[in-house]
């Protein structure tokens, strides 16, 4: 596409690339530049082609951000704009509505090409004819034409995200290479274990042993166990809403940043607000946080409590203990919920690992994963 724009108006290719805040789940942009560079060097004449990074965020604003695309780019010396499909679009909306129409962008830049003193290269989507091993834009292929086609949702969440070579026609092997060293097969890719429930209710007993299983299958494992975490990373907080909240907020830091960097994390902790949880799931990922709640009913809580901390809090000696004078929200929507009256930490323990394996986090036995 950026080739046959160039040669449309016989001009130097500027590929200038956003190197800023982008929505979640996009491809960082030092990847996006390696791939750049290495196309730039081998694909394009060099004489014809420029590369420079634009520091800016995007706004995702569909065709108001086309206009301030172009401006912009006008002011970097630019003096075409290609517009294509659905340029900085949003996507859907909940209900699977798209935000804009696709060739919107493309309209309201041909409105004001003038007033700008910027042309456009407008471009429809592109696809791949197989049988004819090239590409061309949809309105110019014959009807019941074989195409093929991936979208940039698929590449991120049927590709990258489960560490999928992506296809030859699709992409070249130097990106895809560079792509496959920042997006890892889903087995070697991080992910959090959040353990939630009452004190007593049997998180901690189930994580050592999840945590050996998981060893056993090769997975390096760190674990953050609620009590570790106080003498450590929270010592002198307290028990008040606030300060749990800190609490939390702190271990799910610390475990994001352990799965942004590969790796696998077990964290062990009462958590009792949703909303916090529901924090530390979007610090984490939500596809990388498996959330593990041990319903396991108060009375047995207190009669495992070795410790008195229910008998205290019930005397009055202890304020705010969850469960007790202050509440515990259950999960809504847990991945995992565990009875600990009906199984013992062993057979939790392997449910989880199963779940994990079928998520692709661990490695089956019997050899490498497909996703490999």
């Amino acid at each position: 596409m950026t080739k046959r724009a160039a040669d449309e108006v016989g001009g130097v290719l500027l590929l200038h690339p956003v190197v800023g805040l982008t929505k979640p789940g996009d491809v960082d942009h030092f990847t996006r530049v390696r791939t750049y560079r290495a196309l730039a060097s081998r694909y394009y004449d060099p004489l014809r082609i420029l590369l420079a990074l634009l520091p800016l965020a995007m706004r995702l604003a569909g065709p108001r951000e086309a206009l301030w695309h172009a401006l912009i780019r006008r002011n970097y010396g630019a003096n075409y704009l290609i517009v294509g499909r659905d340029h900085a679009s949003p996507g859907s909306d909940s209900k699977g509505r798209p935000f804009y129409d696709p060739y919107a962008a493309q309209e309201l830049m041909q409105q004001h090409a003038g007033e700008m003193g910027m042309g456009m290269v407008p471009f429809r989507e592109l696809v791949y004819l197989p049988d004819e091993e090239r590409y061309e834009e949809v309105g110019k292929i014959p009807p019941q034409t074989s195409t093929a086609s991936i979208s940039g949702t698929q590449v991120r969440e049927q590709f990258l995200s489960r560490g999928k070579p992506l296809p030859a026609w699709f992409t070249r092997a130097e990106v895809a290479e560079i792509l496959a060293e920042s997006y890892p097969p889903r087995h070697r890719q991080g992910v959090c274990v959040w353990f939630t429930g009452l004190s007593g209710a049997g998180k901690s007993t189930t994580a050592e042993v999840l945590t050996e299983l998981l060893l056993e299958a090769g997975r390096q494992v760190t674990v953050l166990d609620g009590d570790v975490v106080r003498t450590h990373l929270s010592r002198g907080l307290g028990f008040s809403h606030d300060d749990r909240d800190t609490n939390i907020r702190r271990i799910g830091y610390v475990a994001s940043e352990i799965v942004r960097h590969g790796g696998m994390v077990v964290c062990a902790a009462v958590s009792p607000y949703r909303a916090t949880r529901g924090d530390v799931r979007n610090m984490v990922g939500s596809g990388h946080f498996v959330e593990v709640f041990v319903d396991t009913p108060l009375e047995v809580c207190e009669a495992r409590d070795t410790k008195g901390m229910y008998a205290r809090a019930r005397r009055g000696e202890i304020k705010d203990f969850t469960g007790i004078n202050d509440p515990y929200e259950p999960p809504e929507a847990p991945e995992i919920t565990l009875n600990t009256l009906q199984a013992s930490p062993e057979e939790n323990a392997q449910r989880i690992v199963e779940y994990l394996k079928g998520r692709g986090f661990i490695r089956p036995e019997n050899g490498p994963s497909a996703e490999s």
